[in-house]
């Protein structure tokens, strides 16, 4: 459970209020900088430096002084930098003199990169030389090379000009220098990506405004408070860990850690442990393999874990309480809510669903045959994306209809406004006529092997239209055992995958969430195997 409020200085939990968020977000940096004090610290970064709020405006103002010759003002500039001080300066400093940072995601391969180039109208990229050595992504890079201008951090940081030394100190004091016209709240504040598991990533446009009112939503919604300390491992080019886990915490003075990785499972323990870490940002496969991965007392400093990307399971819940004394928050989020819709608070916390939605936010549910009492969710607010950017036409903003986004998410919203995620609409399987959610299947599976990963798939079938299949990594996880626990726990038999398929490791995106589209893959591709076998 969650350490009482006396147990802490006052909280930072205000009413959410429009007003605060028309603002940029460096102006928003530069207030909090004021607010908190240049002096204080307000990053931790993976090599134990600490910076303080005076040293991130001074770096961001002199890197950024540096990066403006590579682009024109309100052009984007590509970021591809793992979690840490970097790519939070680098941010910022393409903030100060005016360009928009586009977050890219290092682990989706050259394809969807340079689609994603081609979408944003990325002509420069900031990375480290580091970073591409020790992440093995020379080849990456050689490829991108081809559509962008690379730019290394080392060698902007060692070129830095009199003048951008000089940027950094009157930036810090006189920041209209840098920017003559401050961004205006609905203006660009930066590109994110979606997976491109359905096709080609599309850009997602999102404005100071839809950050900024994120921040203010979540701050409404659950307590921080001054003496917090928040750890992020989450990478930067999802919207949850940069917007929660990186542009947050500057905002409301807490204090955050930083971790380039969140697969680095007994370093991040000992992590948490050594910077006494109270939140924690991870999703239900990470946070499970750090609780297995401590040793007694690593982890006793966090009160909450906030968690999203996929579903938190009751076998999560049980490990984290025999391991600490710490609280689960389940939420969810869509990187074009930037990302937070919803999520579970210390008190009002219901085990099943992902909380209520956030404050100024609207919904509504269209239904989805096949499924009673559910529907396919629409949400709208101020935290919703200005629109799309796709490869096909460069730089075109495809802006929503009246302001509505669908997620694409089958959900069910209890009287009290609880919701219940049902699964996305794309992951469910028609069998014999009937919808079948796929993680209900995966659900199961979890009961029986609690230790292991598992991910359920919906491939062709020639006499029902499709199967399933259960692609996981417990060895011993068999067709005849799951048959017998879905009788006995009242699923029906069509939730039982018709093959079993076992693999050394289930794929995993970079933000932690099941690769669905490789598993998918790996499903079809064994199952072809095995046809001239059963043929024999």
């Amino acid at each position: 459970m969650s350490l009482p409020a006396a147990a802490h200085t006052q909280s930072t939990r205000v009413p959410f209020n429009i007003g605060r968020t028309h603002r940029s977000l460096m102006s928003a940096l530069l207030q909090a900088r004021k607010r908190y004090g240049g002096k204080t610290v307000a990053l931790w970064d993976a090599d134990e430096r600490q910076l303080t709020y005076d040293e991130i405006v001074r770096a961001a103002f002199a890197l950024g002084s540096a990066l403006r010759k590579y682009a024109k003002r309100k052009e984007s500039v590509g970021i591809m930098l793992p979690t840490g001080a970097g790519a939070v300066l680098t941010f910022f400093a393409i903030h100060a003199f005016g360009r928009i940072p586009a977050m890219l995601n290092f682990t989706s391969g050259a394809r969807n990169l340079k689609a994603a180039c081609a979408a944003g109208e990325i002509k420069v990229i900031a990375t480290a030389r580091k970073f591409v050595e020790l992440a093995k992504l020379e080849d990456l890079i050689a490829e991108l090379s081809t559509v962008a201008k690379i730019v290394y951090l080392e060698d902007v940081r060692e070129s830095l000009s009199p003048v951008d030394k000089v940027a950094a100190v009157v930036g810090s004091f006189v920041p209209h220098w840098a920017i003559k016209k401050w961004p205006n709240h609905d203006d660009t504040a930066v590109i994110l990506f979606t997976s491109g598991t359905e096709g080609d990533p599309k850009g997602v446009v999102l404005t100071h405004a839809n950050i900024m009112a994120n921040v203010e939503q979540v701050r409404a919604h659950i307590d921080l408070y001054p003496d917090d300390v928040l750890f992020n491992p989450l990478p930067t080019f999802h919207c949850f860990g940069l917007t929660v886990g990186a542009v947050l915490p500057l905002m409301v003075g807490v204090k955050a850690v930083c971790h380039p990785s969140p697969l680095h499972v007994k370093e991040i323990t000992k992590r948490i442990r050594k910077t006494k870490a109270t939140i924690l940002l991870a999703t239900d496969t990470f946070i499970s393999q750090y609780a297995r991965a401590s040793d007694e007392g690593d982890l006793a400093s966090l009160r909450l874990a906030v968690c999203g990307a996929e579903r938190v399971r009751d076998e999560t819940r049980q490990l984290l309480r025999r391991r600490c004394n710490m609280e689960i928050l389940e939420g969810y989020g869509v990187t074009e809510a930037a990302p937070v819709v919803a999520a579970n608070q210390p008190g009002a916390n219901r085990l099943g669903t992902v909380g209520k939605m956030m404050e100024g936010m609207e919904y509504r549910l269209e239904p989805v045959e096949g499924i009673p009492n559910a529907g396919r969710l629409f949400v709208r607010g101020p935290n919703v994306m200005k629109g799309y950017l796709k490869p096909d036409q460069p730089g075109v903003l495809h802006p929503l209809s009246d302001g509505w986004h669908d997620t694409g998410d089958v959900v069910a919203i209890d009287e009290e406004g609880f919701i219940a995620i049902r699964g996305r609409v794309k992951r469910f399987a028609k069998i014999g006529g009937e919808m079948v959610s796929l993680a209900v299947v995966e659900n199961c599976a979890s009961a029986l092997w609690p230790d292991n990963m598992h991910a359920a798939v919906a491939v062709p079938d020639g006499r029902k239209g499709e199967q399933i299949v259960l692609v996981t990594d417990a060895p011993e996880a068999n067709r005849a055992e799951l048959v017998a626990w879905a009788q006995n726990h009242g699923v029906p038999e069509l939730a039982v995958p018709r093959k079993v398929v076992h693999v050394d490791k289930v794929p995993v995106l970079g933000t932690g969430k099941t690769d669905y589209g490789n598993v998918t893959k790996v499903a079809n591709e064994r199952l072809t195997a095995l046809e001239p076998k059963a043929a024999e």
